[in-house]
């Protein structure tokens, strides 16, 4: 049961003092969703639903909330009954505005720790939903130790915790606040250069921009990643308030005295490099921490490429008060924190493994490691949090000076597929969930065996500041490769720099894919490097590395950058593999730039037409205009080669194709 007068009242509070909370309800489904429907119509009846199953309006499904950002609510509800989106939980907290309550409908304590998660089939490379105990421990364990978090259980009364003492808090009235104030006068005498605001969220860094816009007498232009993520930037900037996306304002001709680019980053470093290189002066907004997982690595990796970038934060919220409880437990239940502790002078190095259940035994350990790779990877999100608490064949190593974490690395499992399968998935006939670098190398490389290899990928790497350049990741990949003796080799997947290449060089590693596409997330192309470790993995290293630099001469065409391979000639004899390559493609679902060298040989080889290969392998080329779109086009490129192959030996033709096909029948 519940008091209704005393829970409006608690509200009206809690209003006034310009803090947000958290109320968990735990139970069965059906009495979960009856509260929270209650609890709905005493707070107004509006508030927003966020749940995977349809709700009365006004309604959102967890995947859709990003549609939402930059907007305000007030009160919402979150079903987590079945499953726990975190990053949507998080990113739903920062609409909120002062007073609001957040619902979370969960399962019964006892039982959630049992119950698979179905949000666990994005992160955990897993068929089916998983069990999520660390997780579950870890926010419970949270919620626990919080005395402004309320939790309802079923069958028990809630009882509201006494009001804590808090000044008055006034809104905003759109004026500046003080921070704001003295970084807009910074802005307004700031000579030719890129300038960067971070914040936490709801810290009215978009508001800043708008207000600097407003304040413009030159021409100025604004990006960011989504337009409708800009609505409280728009507001403040008024008429002055100019929108071209990222991709298309790098097309065009526009000019300004001003580049105004809201949540910077979250879009991919190069791009928005070329975007700052095009205006005189440059205004980049970001949350550094939260549900993006932008992380403090944007000011490290990003920011400190420019030699004269000014920098300023916000720290005092403006759409709620310092100290707000849900702010504070969101932070805490997410590890959103991800300052690191200064290091003494250097001592001693240990590096030792750190597995799962560290998260119950020990969980200040883990939690170290998770924020020491957030502050190095602004990439790192929640999902990885989930992923590294609970996802299967996940593996760490810690190097450490006593109890200072100086560095950590993060390995997953991969490999084990059966024969048949590892064909399949050569094939292209199956892409099972999860092994990035196992299945790439049996999708994308020579070798239809690759993912029946066992290997262990890894995942992330990050050495604390200080203590950079100082051999540290090289001696935890030794150890790594020393107490891996279960593996055929290892690998890694990076966005390929002279830097990091230069770094897994010296570990050892061996480049055997090169992407001719830059990844959205990165800006760079895709490298896969490998060690072997076993006789099956050193053939499989020799033979992808050769396959790779085989290939390099035709797959050049296809970047704008140098590779770091030595100058090779093109061959243009068809080998025995290449027929097997050429057969995967014309008779199964190997895709063309797989097939790419193997395809160039091939028209080298026949002076046949063959108009829908020829034309599909210059990669200056638009691609040609045919009825039935990429999917016609595509099934004309395969029978180029199917008869290009049958004019080369009719026999040996039918002979592969029947042998591919029939890969499908596992």
């Amino acid at each position: 049961m519940i008091d209704r007068e005393g829970f409006l009242a608690f509200s009206a509070t809690m209003k006034v003092q310009g803090i947000r909370r958290l109320l968990v309800l735990s139970g069965e489904a059906d009495w979960s969703a009856q509260q929270a429907l209650c609890l709905r119509q005493w707070l107004g009846g509006d508030g927003l639903f966020v749940s995977p199953a349809p709700q009365p309006g006004p309604y959102c499904a967890p995947s859709a909330l990003k549609t939402l950002l930059g907007r305000e609510f007030e009160h919402a509800f979150f079903d987590a009954r079945s499953g726990f989106d975190v990053a949507a939980f998080a990113a739903l907290a920062g609409t909120l505005t002062a007073g609001s309550w957040l619902v979370l409908l969960v399962p019964d304590f006892h039982r959630w720790l049992l119950l698979p998660d179905t949000d666990s089939v994005r992160w955990s490379e897993s068929a089916a939903a998983i069990p999520t105990p660390h997780f579950v421990h870890h926010f419970c364990r949270t919620l626990q130790a919080d005395p402004e978090a309320l939790v309802w259980h079923q069958h028990q009364p809630l009882v509201l915790p006494d009001v804590i003492a808090r000044p008055r808090w006034y809104a905003a009235n759109g004026e500046p606040q003080a921070e704001q104030a003295a970084i807009l006068a910074a802005l307004n005498t700031l000579p030719p250069g890129v300038a960067v605001v971070t914040a936490e969220r709801g810290r009215g860094k978009s508001a800043l921009a708008g207000m600097h816009l407003r304040t413009l007498s030159t021409p100025a232009v604004v990006t960011a990643p989504a337009k409708a993520a800009t609505d409280v930037l728009a507001h403040f900037a008024g008429e002055h308030f100019h929108f071209m996306a990222p991709d298309a304002l790098l097309a065009s001709t526009a000019q300004a005295d001003w580049l105004i680019v809201d949540e910077a980053a979250a879009i991919p470093g190069p791009l928005l490099e070329r975007l700052v290189s095009r205006f005189p002066r440059t205004l980049l907004t970001t949350t550094v921490q939260g549900y993006e997982g932008t992380g403090r690595g944007f000011l490290l990796k990003f920011c400190a490429r420019f030699p004269h970038l000014t920098a300023f934060s916000l720290n005092q919220p403006v759409r709620w008060a310092s100290g707000c409880p849900l702010e504070a437990f969101i932070s805490r239940a997410l590890l959103f924190d991800d300052h690191l502790p200064a290091l003494s002078a250097p001592g001693p190095l240990n590096i030792q493994p750190v597995e799962q259940g560290a998260w119950e035994q020990a969980p200040d350990l883990p939690m170290a490691m998770y924020r020491l790779l957030s502050a190095a990877h602004y990439r790192t999100s929640p999902l990885d949090l989930r992923r590294m608490m609970d996802a299967p064949g996940q593996h760490f190593i810690r190097a450490h000076e006593d109890e200072a974490l100086t560095g950590a690395l993060w390995l997953v499992e991969e490999g084990g597929l059966s024969p048949a399968l590892s064909e399949a998935v050569w094939a292209g006939f199956r892409r099972p969930r999860g092994n990035l670098v196992a299945q790439s190398l049996a999708a994308h490389g020579g070798s239809p065996q690759a993912a029946t290899l066992r290997s262990r990928r890894i995942s992330r790497i990050a050495i604390h500041p200080q203590r950079q350049r100082h051999g540290i990741g090289q001696r935890m990949i030794e150890s790594v490769i020393a107490r891996t003796p279960d593996s055929d080799y290892l690998s890694v997947s990076f966005g390929f720099t002279d830097e990091l290449w230069r770094f897994w060089q010296r570990c050892g590693f061996r480049l055997v894919r090169l992407g001719t596409h830059r990844e959205a997330s990165s800006g760079c192309y895709t490298a896969m490097a490998v060690y072997p470790l076993t006789a099956a993995g050193h053939q499989l290293a020799d033979r992808e590395q050769a396959r790779f630099e085989r290939d390099t001469p035709w797959l050049a065409a296809w970047r704008d950058e140098g590779i770091p391979t030595a100058n090779l000639p093109s061959e243009a004899i068809l080998t025995e593999d290449d027929w097997r390559e050429l057969a995967g493609f014309a008779f199964a679902h190997r895709p063309l730039m797989a097939a790419l060298g193997s395809l160039n040989r091939l028209i080298t080889s026949v002076e046949l037409p063959l108009p829908a290969l020829r034309d599909a392998l210059q990669p200056q080329n638009t691609p040609l205009a045919v009825q039935g779109g990429r999917k016609a086009l595509l099934a004309m490129q395969r029978q180029d080669v199917a008869t290009a192959l049958e004019f080369l030996d009719a026999d040996r033709c039918r002979t592969l194709a029947e042998q591919v096909k029939n890969l499908q029948f596992f």
